[in-house]
C-alpha cells in the first residue's frame, strides 16, 4: 500500500473528478495497480488526492464506466482484469451499462402501467375517455403522415395514469418518460414501430371503454413488452 500511496498527488484541476480518474488510470496502465488490487478506502483516497468525497466518487464512477474498476459489495473498489476488447473500445462497457439502465427503466414501466390501465378502466370518467380518444385521433393522423407523434404517445400514457386517479404515480411516470425520451424517439424511427404503438394504444383504449380491467391490464403489458423488444434491440 505504501508504494501505491506514494504514486498519488494532490489534484488541482477545474474538473477535479477528471484529475482523480486520470491519476488512477495512469497507475493502472503503469502496473502500479494490478487486476484484483483493491483501491484504498474512500476516506484515504480523498486525503491522498486532497479532494472532496463527491469529486472522488465522480472520478471512480468514470473509471467504472470505462470498465477499469468495479465496485464489489463487501469488498470495495477493485481493479478489473481488462480484456483486449475493453482496451480497444472502452465505450463497450458504457453501452452495456446503458442497455441495462434502459432495461431497468422499462421494467419499472411494466410494474406500474398495466395496473394503472386496469384502474383507468374502472375509474375513468366519460370526459377522460373522450380525451383519450382525441389523443388517439391526433396520433393516428401523425402516423398516417409518417410523423413520430412522440407528444401524443406520452400524452396517452400520462392520461391513463391521470384517469387512474393517483397523482404520485403520475409524477413517477413523468420522470420515467423523461429519462427514456431520447431512446423512445430513436425507437419510434424503427420501421413499423409507429403503427405498432398506435395499434397497441387502440387495444388499450377499447378495453378501457368496455370497462374491462383485466383486458386493459393485459393490453398495456403486451404493448410495453413489444416496445421493450424494439428499444433494446435498437441499442444492442
Amino acid at each position: 500500500m505504501a508504494t501505491i500511496r506514494a504514486g498519488f498527488e494532490a489534484v488541482r484541476k477545474t474538473k477535479v473528478y477528471e484529475g482523480v480518474a486520470r491519476q488512477i488510470e495512469r497507475l493502472i496502465s503503469e502496473g502500479s495497480l494490478k487486476p484484483g488490487d483493491k483501491l484504498p478506502s474512500e476516506r484515504e483516497l480523498a486525503e491522498m488526492f486532497q479532494v472532496g468525497r463527491s469529486s472522488l466518487r465522480d472520478g471512480i464512477r468514470q473509471l467504472e464506466l470505462l470498465g477499469l474498476v468495479e465496485a464489489r459489495h463487501g469488498e470495495g473498489t477493485i481493479v478489473r482484469d481488462l480484456s483486449p476488447e475493453s482496451l480497444v473500445n472502452p465505450l463497450a462497457s458504457m453501452l452495456v451499462r446503458k442497455r441495462q439502465l434502459v432495461a431497468e427503466l422499462l421494467d419499472v414501466r411494466k410494474m406500474l402501467e398495466p395496473p394503472l390501465a386496469a384502474r383507468a378502466a374502472t375509474k375513468a370518467s366519460p370526459e377522460e375517455i373522450a380525451h383519450l380518444e382525441d389523443i388517439l385521433r391526433r396520433q393516428g393522423e401523425k402516423v398516417r403522415r409518417g410523423e413520430l407523434a412522440i407528444e401524443e404517445d406520452s400524452e396517452f400514457h400520462y392520461n391513463i395514469a391521470q384517469a387512474a386517479k393517483n397523482s404520485v404515480v403520475m409524477k413517477v411516470l413523468d420522470v420515467l418518460m423523461d429519462l427514456l425520451r431520447k431512446t423512445r424517439e430513436r425507437s419510434l424511427q424503427v420501421s413499423g414501430r409507429l403503427q405498432r404503438s398506435f395499434a397497441g394504444h387502440r387495444r388499450i383504449l377499447r378495453a378501457i371503454k368496455r370497462r374491462d380491467a383485466s383486458a386493459a391490464e393485459t393490453a398495456m403489458r403486451q404493448h410495453l413488452e413489444k416496445i421493450e423488444e424494439i428499444v433494446l434491440k435498437k441499442i444492442e
